[in-house]
Protein backbone atom coordinates (compact mmCIF):
# COMPACT_ATOMS: atom_id res chain seq x y z
CA UNK A 1 0.00 0.00 0.00
CA UNK A 2 1.53 2.95 -1.08
CA UNK A 3 2.38 5.82 1.55
CA UNK A 4 -0.53 8.76 0.42
CA UNK A 5 -3.23 5.57 0.01
CA UNK A 6 -2.82 5.03 3.77
CA UNK A 7 -2.94 8.62 5.18
CA UNK A 8 -6.05 9.41 3.19
CA UNK A 9 -7.77 6.48 4.60
CA UNK A 10 -5.97 7.35 7.89
CA UNK A 11 -8.03 10.37 7.67
CA UNK A 12 -11.49 9.27 6.37
CA UNK A 13 -11.70 6.64 9.23
CA UNK A 14 -11.02 10.11 11.91
CA UNK A 15 -13.80 12.02 9.93
CA UNK A 16 -15.99 8.97 10.66
CA UNK A 17 -15.26 8.75 14.41
CA UNK A 18 -15.32 12.40 14.68
CA UNK A 19 -19.23 12.13 12.61
CA UNK A 20 -20.15 9.77 15.18
CA UNK A 21 -18.89 11.18 18.40
CA UNK A 22 -20.61 14.59 17.06
CA UNK A 23 -23.91 13.02 16.61
CA UNK A 24 -23.98 11.26 19.76
CA UNK A 25 -23.56 14.53 21.35
CA UNK A 26 -26.09 16.72 19.77
CA UNK A 27 -28.48 13.60 20.36
CA UNK A 28 -27.91 13.61 23.77
CA UNK A 29 -28.35 17.24 24.56
CA UNK A 30 -31.57 17.82 26.03
CA UNK A 31 -32.79 13.99 25.83
CA UNK A 32 -31.35 12.25 29.25
CA UNK A 33 -27.82 13.58 29.52
CA UNK A 34 -28.93 16.03 32.29
CA UNK A 35 -28.63 18.93 29.36
CA UNK A 36 -31.78 20.99 28.78
CA UNK A 37 -31.06 23.90 25.96
CA UNK A 38 -32.71 26.86 27.84
CA UNK A 39 -34.16 30.07 26.13
CA UNK A 40 -34.44 33.88 26.93
CA UNK A 41 -37.37 36.58 27.00
CA UNK A 42 -37.23 38.81 24.84
CA UNK A 43 -40.20 40.53 24.71
CA UNK A 44 -43.32 40.71 26.89
CA UNK A 45 -46.80 42.68 26.00
CA UNK A 46 -49.97 42.58 28.03
CA UNK A 47 -49.98 38.52 28.39
CA UNK A 48 -48.28 37.27 25.76
CA UNK A 49 -44.63 36.47 25.90
CA UNK A 50 -41.58 35.60 23.37
CA UNK A 51 -38.73 33.66 23.63
CA UNK A 52 -36.09 33.01 21.08
CA UNK A 53 -33.40 30.73 21.33
CA UNK A 54 -35.22 27.20 22.52
CA UNK A 55 -37.95 24.99 20.89
CA UNK A 56 -40.83 23.56 22.38
CA UNK A 57 -44.27 22.45 20.85
CA UNK A 58 -47.44 24.22 21.09
CA UNK A 59 -49.44 23.20 24.39
CA UNK A 60 -45.53 22.17 25.82
CA UNK A 61 -44.83 23.51 29.38
CA UNK A 62 -42.39 25.97 30.38
CA UNK A 63 -40.27 27.76 33.00
CA UNK A 64 -39.89 31.15 33.13
CA UNK A 65 -36.93 31.78 35.75
CA UNK A 66 -35.91 35.49 36.83
CA UNK A 67 -33.27 37.15 38.49
CA UNK A 68 -34.24 35.83 42.02
CA UNK A 69 -34.43 32.24 41.08
CA UNK A 70 -37.85 31.81 41.31
CA UNK A 71 -40.10 30.20 37.91
CA UNK A 72 -42.73 30.48 36.78
CA UNK A 73 -44.75 28.17 34.57
CA UNK A 74 -45.90 29.47 31.09
CA UNK A 75 -47.51 27.01 28.51
CA UNK A 76 -46.79 27.35 24.69
CA UNK A 77 -49.69 29.10 22.47
CA UNK A 78 -48.20 29.43 19.60
CA UNK A 79 -44.60 30.51 17.67
CA UNK A 80 -43.61 33.43 14.97
CA UNK A 81 -40.74 32.79 12.78
CA UNK A 82 -37.93 32.07 15.63
CA UNK A 83 -39.80 33.26 18.52
CA UNK A 84 -41.64 31.08 20.79
CA UNK A 85 -45.08 32.95 21.73
CA UNK A 86 -46.16 31.61 25.56
CA UNK A 87 -49.14 32.39 28.31
CA UNK A 88 -48.13 32.13 31.76
CA UNK A 89 -50.59 30.23 34.09
CA UNK A 90 -49.90 32.30 37.31
CA UNK A 91 -48.32 36.10 38.21
CA UNK A 92 -45.29 37.17 36.18
CA UNK A 93 -44.29 40.14 39.42
CA UNK A 94 -40.65 41.07 38.74
CA UNK A 95 -39.59 39.14 35.46
CA UNK A 96 -37.27 41.43 33.80
CA UNK A 97 -35.57 41.29 30.03
CA UNK A 98 -33.43 38.07 29.31
CA UNK A 99 -35.07 35.69 31.89
CA UNK A 100 -34.71 32.59 31.46
CA UNK A 101 -36.83 30.44 29.57
CA UNK A 102 -36.82 26.16 29.91
CA UNK A 103 -38.72 23.79 28.42
CA UNK A 104 -40.26 21.56 30.83
CA UNK A 105 -40.66 17.75 30.11
CA UNK A 106 -44.34 16.80 29.60
CA UNK A 107 -47.67 19.03 28.94
CA UNK A 108 -50.33 19.93 31.97
CA UNK A 109 -52.03 17.00 33.18
CA UNK A 110 -54.80 16.64 35.29
CA UNK A 111 -54.68 14.39 38.59
CA UNK A 112 -57.80 12.26 39.15
CA UNK A 113 -59.06 9.72 40.76
CA UNK A 114 -61.21 9.01 44.13
CA UNK A 115 -59.24 11.49 46.08
CA UNK A 116 -61.02 14.23 44.36
CA UNK A 117 -64.49 13.62 46.14
CA UNK A 118 -65.36 16.46 48.43
CA UNK A 119 -62.43 18.67 47.57
CA UNK A 120 -62.18 21.98 45.57
CA UNK A 121 -59.48 22.91 43.33
CA UNK A 122 -58.05 25.11 41.76
CA UNK A 123 -57.61 25.23 37.28
CA UNK A 124 -54.05 24.10 37.82
CA UNK A 125 -55.40 20.93 40.31
CA UNK A 126 -54.22 22.69 43.48
CA UNK A 127 -56.13 22.39 46.39
CA UNK A 128 -58.09 25.22 47.63
CA UNK A 129 -59.92 23.93 50.74
CA UNK A 130 -57.25 24.10 53.22
CA UNK A 131 -57.26 20.19 53.25
CA UNK A 132 -54.10 19.07 52.24
CA UNK A 133 -52.89 17.56 49.44
CA UNK A 134 -54.46 15.76 47.12
CA UNK A 135 -54.13 12.00 47.27
CA UNK A 136 -54.40 10.63 43.20
CA UNK A 137 -52.13 7.93 42.02
CA UNK A 138 -53.22 8.89 38.07
CA UNK A 139 -52.88 11.75 35.49
CA UNK A 140 -54.96 12.33 32.69
CA UNK A 141 -54.25 15.13 30.12
CA UNK A 142 -56.04 18.15 29.42
CA UNK A 143 -57.02 17.57 25.82
CA UNK A 144 -58.37 14.25 25.07
CA UNK A 145 -58.45 12.71 22.24
CA UNK A 146 -61.74 12.38 20.07
CA UNK A 147 -64.27 9.80 20.97
CA UNK A 148 -65.01 7.76 17.75
CA UNK A 149 -68.55 8.68 16.95
CA UNK A 150 -69.68 5.32 16.33
CA UNK A 151 -68.50 3.97 19.81
CA UNK A 152 -71.13 6.72 21.26
CA UNK A 153 -73.53 4.65 23.46
CA UNK A 154 -76.63 6.31 22.52
CA UNK A 155 -79.04 8.09 24.72
CA UNK A 156 -81.59 6.21 25.64
CA UNK A 157 -82.34 6.65 29.88
CA UNK A 158 -84.11 9.84 31.49
CA UNK A 159 -82.10 11.24 33.77
CA UNK A 160 -83.98 12.43 37.07
CA UNK A 161 -82.78 15.77 37.89
CA UNK A 162 -85.19 16.48 40.50
CA UNK A 163 -87.15 19.85 39.07
CA UNK A 164 -90.82 19.31 37.73
CA UNK A 165 -89.94 21.16 34.71
CA UNK A 166 -87.44 19.66 33.43
CA UNK A 167 -88.42 16.36 34.08
CA UNK A 168 -92.06 16.66 32.92
CA UNK A 169 -91.59 19.40 29.88
CA UNK A 170 -87.64 19.52 29.10
CA UNK A 171 -86.83 15.14 29.94
CA UNK A 172 -83.23 15.17 29.91
CA UNK A 173 -81.17 11.57 29.27
CA UNK A 174 -78.45 10.37 30.54
CA UNK A 175 -75.73 11.83 28.01
CA UNK A 176 -77.03 14.72 27.11
CA UNK A 177 -75.41 17.93 26.33
CA UNK A 178 -77.57 20.96 27.48
CA UNK A 179 -76.91 24.83 27.98
CA UNK A 180 -78.71 26.93 30.53
CA UNK A 181 -79.04 30.25 28.64
CA UNK A 182 -79.80 33.40 31.26
CA UNK A 183 -78.74 36.78 32.14
CA UNK A 184 -77.75 38.15 35.42
CA UNK A 185 -80.29 38.34 38.14
CA UNK A 186 -82.70 35.68 36.77
CA UNK A 187 -81.85 32.35 39.49
CA UNK A 188 -78.99 30.58 37.58
CA UNK A 189 -77.35 30.25 40.66
CA UNK A 190 -80.87 28.64 42.19
CA UNK A 191 -80.97 25.90 39.20
CA UNK A 192 -77.38 25.26 39.51
CA UNK A 193 -78.05 24.48 42.77
CA UNK A 194 -81.31 22.54 42.76
CA UNK A 195 -79.66 20.26 39.80
CA UNK A 196 -76.40 19.61 42.19
CA UNK A 197 -78.31 18.58 44.74
CA UNK A 198 -80.95 16.87 43.07
CA UNK A 199 -80.00 14.97 39.98
CA UNK A 200 -79.46 11.04 40.17
CA UNK A 201 -75.47 10.85 39.18
CA UNK A 202 -72.59 9.01 40.95
CA UNK A 203 -70.18 11.77 40.54
CA UNK A 204 -70.66 15.56 40.45
CA UNK A 205 -68.23 17.46 38.88
CA UNK A 206 -68.65 21.51 39.00
CA UNK A 207 -66.20 24.06 37.24
CA UNK A 208 -66.84 27.38 38.57
CA UNK A 209 -65.41 29.41 35.87
CA UNK A 210 -64.57 32.92 35.41
CA UNK A 211 -67.34 33.26 38.41
CA UNK A 212 -66.97 36.07 41.04
CA UNK A 213 -64.64 34.97 44.06
CA UNK A 214 -67.28 35.52 46.56
CA UNK A 215 -69.83 32.92 44.01
CA UNK A 216 -67.39 30.42 44.76
CA UNK A 217 -67.31 30.47 48.49
CA UNK A 218 -71.18 30.71 48.32
CA UNK A 219 -71.33 27.47 46.15
CA UNK A 220 -69.08 25.41 48.30
CA UNK A 221 -70.58 26.72 51.62
CA UNK A 222 -74.10 27.64 50.74
CA UNK A 223 -75.84 25.71 47.75
CA UNK A 224 -73.82 22.20 48.08
CA UNK A 225 -75.28 19.98 51.01
CA UNK A 226 -73.35 17.78 52.98
CA UNK A 227 -74.57 14.44 50.43
CA UNK A 228 -73.64 16.45 47.53
CA UNK A 229 -70.23 17.28 48.80
CA UNK A 230 -69.06 14.07 49.30
CA UNK A 231 -69.85 13.24 45.63
CA UNK A 232 -68.59 16.08 44.20
CA UNK A 233 -65.20 17.69 42.76
CA UNK A 234 -65.52 21.45 42.34
CA UNK A 235 -63.41 23.30 40.03
CA UNK A 236 -62.62 27.00 40.80
CA UNK A 237 -61.15 29.23 38.70
CA UNK A 238 -62.36 32.79 39.47
CA UNK A 239 -62.28 36.08 37.12
CA UNK A 240 -58.91 37.28 38.40
CA UNK A 241 -56.83 33.80 37.37
CA UNK A 242 -55.38 34.65 34.41
CA UNK A 243 -57.20 33.23 30.93
CA UNK A 244 -55.30 30.36 30.68
CA UNK A 245 -55.49 29.02 34.04
CA UNK A 246 -59.36 29.63 32.99
CA UNK A 247 -59.25 27.75 30.49
CA UNK A 248 -57.30 25.25 31.84
CA UNK A 249 -60.24 24.65 34.32
CA UNK A 250 -62.61 23.90 31.91
CA UNK A 251 -60.36 21.36 30.21
CA UNK A 252 -59.46 19.90 34.23
CA UNK A 253 -63.33 19.54 35.18
CA UNK A 254 -63.89 18.03 31.57
CA UNK A 255 -60.94 15.42 32.10
CA UNK A 256 -61.71 14.58 35.72
CA UNK A 257 -65.11 13.77 34.25
CA UNK A 258 -63.31 11.30 31.92
CA UNK A 259 -61.72 9.27 34.18
CA UNK A 260 -64.97 8.63 36.45
CA UNK A 261 -66.34 8.20 33.10
CA UNK A 262 -63.63 5.42 31.81
CA UNK A 263 -64.65 3.39 35.40
CA UNK A 264 -68.60 2.92 34.80
CA UNK A 265 -69.52 6.18 36.75
CA UNK A 266 -72.75 8.59 35.64
CA UNK A 267 -70.86 11.61 36.05
CA UNK A 268 -73.15 15.09 35.78
CA UNK A 269 -71.03 17.69 34.43
CA UNK A 270 -72.08 21.10 35.53
CA UNK A 271 -69.82 24.22 33.90
CA UNK A 272 -70.19 28.29 34.80
CA UNK A 273 -70.16 29.35 32.57
CA UNK A 274 -69.46 27.99 28.82
CA UNK A 275 -69.46 31.95 28.15
CA UNK A 276 -66.63 32.95 30.21
CA UNK A 277 -63.81 30.54 28.77
CA UNK A 278 -64.85 31.45 25.71
CA UNK A 279 -63.79 34.82 26.35
CA UNK A 280 -60.95 33.73 28.14
CA UNK A 281 -60.25 31.77 24.79
CA UNK A 282 -60.38 35.37 23.37
CA UNK A 283 -58.07 37.21 24.91
CA UNK A 284 -55.46 34.12 24.76
CA UNK A 285 -56.16 34.07 21.02
CA UNK A 286 -55.93 38.26 20.87
CA UNK A 287 -52.73 38.32 22.65
CA UNK A 288 -51.27 36.27 20.21
CA UNK A 289 -52.10 38.26 17.33
CA UNK A 290 -55.01 36.22 15.97
CA UNK A 291 -57.17 38.49 14.46
CA UNK A 292 -61.15 38.95 15.72
CA UNK A 293 -64.51 38.13 12.91
CA UNK A 294 -67.53 38.30 14.94
CA UNK A 295 -67.84 40.66 17.66
CA UNK A 296 -64.66 40.66 18.89
CA UNK A 297 -64.32 36.55 18.79
CA UNK A 298 -61.47 34.90 16.92
CA UNK A 299 -62.01 31.95 15.03
CA UNK A 300 -59.88 29.58 17.46
CA UNK A 301 -63.24 30.45 19.99
CA UNK A 302 -65.83 28.92 17.61
CA UNK A 303 -63.33 26.11 16.77
CA UNK A 304 -62.09 25.15 20.45
CA UNK A 305 -66.53 25.25 21.79
CA UNK A 306 -67.47 22.32 20.17
CA UNK A 307 -63.83 20.36 20.87
CA UNK A 308 -64.89 21.38 24.43
CA UNK A 309 -68.85 20.18 24.40
CA UNK A 310 -67.81 16.91 22.12
CA UNK A 311 -65.83 15.05 25.38
CA UNK A 312 -69.05 14.50 27.06
CA UNK A 313 -71.49 11.87 26.96
CA UNK A 314 -72.11 8.37 26.87
CA UNK A 315 -69.77 5.21 26.22
CA UNK A 316 -69.89 1.75 26.63
CA UNK A 317 -68.85 2.03 29.94
CA UNK A 318 -70.02 5.21 31.98
CA UNK A 319 -71.92 8.16 30.91
CA UNK A 320 -71.04 12.13 31.40
CA UNK A 321 -74.45 14.21 31.40
CA UNK A 322 -73.07 17.98 30.95
CA UNK A 323 -74.94 21.05 31.22
CA UNK A 324 -73.21 24.29 30.17
CA UNK A 325 -74.67 27.70 31.32
CA UNK A 326 -74.28 30.33 28.67
CA UNK A 327 -74.37 34.08 29.62
CA UNK A 328 -76.58 36.02 27.24
CA UNK A 329 -75.63 39.30 27.69
CA UNK A 330 -78.32 41.76 27.41
CA UNK A 331 -80.57 38.86 27.55
CA UNK A 332 -79.37 38.63 23.43
CA UNK A 333 -80.38 34.97 22.22
CA UNK A 334 -78.48 35.87 19.16
CA UNK A 335 -74.87 37.11 20.50
CA UNK A 336 -72.26 35.08 18.98
CA UNK A 337 -71.71 32.36 22.13
CA UNK A 338 -74.99 31.87 22.42
CA UNK A 339 -76.13 31.06 19.33
CA UNK A 340 -72.62 28.47 18.39
CA UNK A 341 -73.44 27.08 21.88
CA UNK A 342 -77.41 26.44 20.94
CA UNK A 343 -75.93 24.79 17.92
CA UNK A 344 -73.29 22.32 19.35
CA UNK A 345 -75.51 21.57 22.32
CA UNK A 346 -78.39 18.91 22.75
CA UNK A 347 -80.56 21.04 23.60
CA UNK A 348 -81.61 24.41 25.58
CA UNK A 349 -83.40 25.71 28.66
CA UNK A 350 -84.15 29.49 28.53
CA UNK A 351 -84.43 31.54 32.05
CA UNK A 352 -86.66 34.37 31.18
CA UNK A 353 -86.24 37.49 33.02
CA UNK A 354 -90.03 38.57 32.84
CA UNK A 355 -90.98 35.20 34.67
CA UNK A 356 -88.41 36.19 37.35
CA UNK A 357 -89.89 39.59 37.63
CA UNK A 358 -93.45 38.19 38.69
CA UNK A 359 -91.39 35.43 41.40
CA UNK A 360 -91.86 32.35 39.42
CA UNK A 361 -88.65 30.12 40.44
CA UNK A 362 -87.41 28.81 38.44
CA UNK A 363 -88.05 31.50 35.83
CA UNK A 364 -87.49 28.30 33.00
CA UNK A 365 -89.42 29.75 29.66
CA UNK A 366 -91.21 26.30 28.68
CA UNK A 367 -92.11 28.47 25.47
CA UNK A 368 -88.09 29.13 24.61
CA UNK A 369 -86.73 25.33 25.64
CA UNK A 370 -85.89 22.45 24.06
CA UNK A 371 -84.70 19.03 24.75
CA UNK A 372 -83.39 17.28 21.39
CA UNK A 373 -83.08 13.76 22.87
CA UNK A 374 -86.67 14.16 24.70
CA UNK A 375 -88.47 12.66 21.81
CA UNK A 376 -85.86 9.27 22.30
CA UNK A 377 -86.14 8.69 26.76
CA UNK A 378 -90.27 9.43 26.87
CA UNK A 379 -93.12 7.21 26.34
CA UNK A 380 -95.96 8.72 24.18
CA UNK A 381 -98.12 9.41 26.62
CA UNK A 382 -95.76 11.83 28.40
CA UNK A 383 -95.23 13.22 24.73
CA UNK A 384 -98.39 14.27 24.55
CA UNK A 385 -99.41 15.67 28.00
CA UNK A 386 -95.92 17.73 27.80
CA UNK A 387 -97.17 19.08 24.46
CA UNK A 388 -100.26 20.16 25.00
CA UNK A 389 -98.85 21.51 27.90
CA UNK A 390 -96.89 23.37 26.00
CA UNK A 391 -99.53 24.58 23.64
CA UNK A 392 -102.25 25.57 26.18
CA UNK A 393 -99.31 27.69 27.31
CA UNK A 394 -98.09 29.08 24.26
CA UNK A 395 -101.32 30.08 23.45
CA UNK A 396 -102.25 32.02 26.92
CA UNK A 397 -98.89 33.59 26.17
CA UNK A 398 -100.15 34.68 22.78
CA UNK A 399 -103.38 36.16 24.19
CA UNK A 400 -102.55 37.48 27.24
CA UNK A 401 -102.67 41.37 26.63
CA UNK A 402 -106.12 40.71 25.32
CA UNK A 403 -107.19 38.36 28.54
CA UNK A 404 -106.01 40.91 30.76
CA UNK A 405 -108.09 44.12 29.38
CA UNK A 406 -110.86 42.15 29.06
CA UNK A 407 -111.34 42.30 25.10
CA UNK A 408 -111.64 38.70 24.92
CA UNK A 409 -115.25 37.47 25.28
CA UNK A 410 -115.77 33.83 26.85
CA UNK A 411 -116.75 31.76 24.33
CA UNK A 412 -115.62 33.23 21.04
CA UNK A 413 -112.73 30.35 20.82
CA UNK A 414 -112.28 27.27 23.01
CA UNK A 415 -108.85 26.71 22.90
CA UNK A 416 -108.14 30.23 24.27
CA UNK A 417 -110.95 29.30 26.84
CA UNK A 418 -109.41 25.99 28.04
CA UNK A 419 -105.74 27.88 28.26
CA UNK A 420 -107.45 30.86 30.54
CA UNK A 421 -109.11 27.71 32.88
CA UNK A 422 -105.73 26.08 33.06
CA UNK A 423 -103.28 29.22 33.36
CA UNK A 424 -103.27 29.30 37.19
CA UNK A 425 -102.30 25.39 37.22
CA UNK A 426 -99.64 25.60 34.88
CA UNK A 427 -98.22 28.59 36.62
CA UNK A 428 -98.14 26.03 39.86
CA UNK A 429 -96.64 23.29 38.19
CA UNK A 430 -94.08 25.55 37.09
CA UNK A 431 -93.55 27.14 40.30
CA UNK A 432 -91.00 24.68 42.84
CA UNK A 433 -89.41 25.68 46.38
CA UNK A 434 -85.36 25.63 45.98
CA UNK A 435 -84.81 22.89 48.58
CA UNK A 436 -87.57 20.52 47.79
CA UNK A 437 -86.36 18.10 45.18
CA UNK A 438 -89.64 16.26 42.75
CA UNK A 439 -88.98 13.06 40.94
CA UNK A 440 -89.45 11.73 37.70
CA UNK A 441 -92.43 9.79 38.70
CA UNK A 442 -93.71 12.48 40.70
CA UNK A 443 -93.39 14.74 38.07
CA UNK A 444 -94.86 12.28 35.24
CA UNK A 445 -98.07 12.21 37.79
CA UNK A 446 -98.18 15.92 38.37
CA UNK A 447 -98.63 16.44 34.67
CA UNK A 448 -101.15 13.88 34.01
CA UNK A 449 -102.80 15.08 36.98
CA UNK A 450 -103.13 18.64 35.35
CA UNK A 451 -105.44 17.15 32.62
CA UNK A 452 -108.41 15.30 34.36
CA UNK A 453 -110.06 14.62 31.18
CA UNK A 454 -107.70 12.30 30.41
CA UNK A 455 -107.09 13.41 26.63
Amino acid sequence: MTAPLAVERAAAERGRRWSARLARLRNGIGAGNGFVTHGVLTRMAGMTLEAVGCEAAVGARCLVVGQDGRAAEAEVVGFANDALLLMPIGALHGVRPGARVVPAAGVFEARVGDGLLGRVIDGAGEPLDGRGPLECEHRAPLVAETINPLERAPVREPLDVGVRSINALLTIGRGQRIGLFAGSGVGKSMLLGMLTRFTAADVIVVGLIGERGREVQEFVSETLDDAARRRAVVVAAPADYPPLLRVHGALLATSIAEHFRARGRHVLLLMDSLTRVSQAQREIALATGEPPVTKGYPVSVFTKLPQLVERAGNTARGSITALYTVLAEGDDQNDPIVDAARAVLDGHIVLSRALAETGLYPAIDVEASISRTMQAVATPRHLALACRFRRLNAIYAQNRDLIAVGAYARGRDPRIDEAVDCWPRLQEFLRQDADRAVSFEESLAALDALFPDGS
